[in-house]
């Protein structure tokens, strides 16, 4: 087996316009979202490895956060997880895979939590 290397930032929240109902269009809902990416790593990390051999955890979160677009309406939660895969592929040649984890925080009545789990291959 291969070595590989996951990075991952999760369940942070973020408001995205995004549903299907008219309950849920025009106003931000709230998303819990956890990304994690898979990389190949280098050989061996020393103690002063730079940055520059991994990626910045910070990416991740940017890609579901400032990277969305302002005022776009997403339908489906899917299109979302869709749009971060993408931004990571785009940002990094590195990155291998995405998952994409999204759950809906508004339509939760007794703590369940209801959503998708996206992973995408880099094609």
């Amino acid at each position: 087996m291969a070595d590989s290397l996951i990075l991952e930032v999760a369940d942070f929240e973020v408001d995205v316009l995004t549903g299907i109902y008219s309950e849920e269009t025009g106003k931000p809902q709230p998303l819990r979202i956890t990304i994690a990416v898979r990389m190949k790593p280098i050989e061996h990390y020393a103690p002063e490895t730079p940055l520059s051999a991994s990626k910045n955890y910070m990416d991740l979160k940017f890609a579901a956060t400032e990277a969305l677009p302002a005022g776009l309406h997403f339908k489906l939660i899917e299109a979302v997880a869709d749009h971060i895969c993408e931004t990571l592929f785009v940002q990094d040649r590195r990155v291998e895979a995405v998952t994409v984890k999204i759950v809906k925080l508004a339509i939760s009545e007794y703590g369940e939590k209801i959503g998708i789990t996206l992973t995408r291959e880099r094609r």
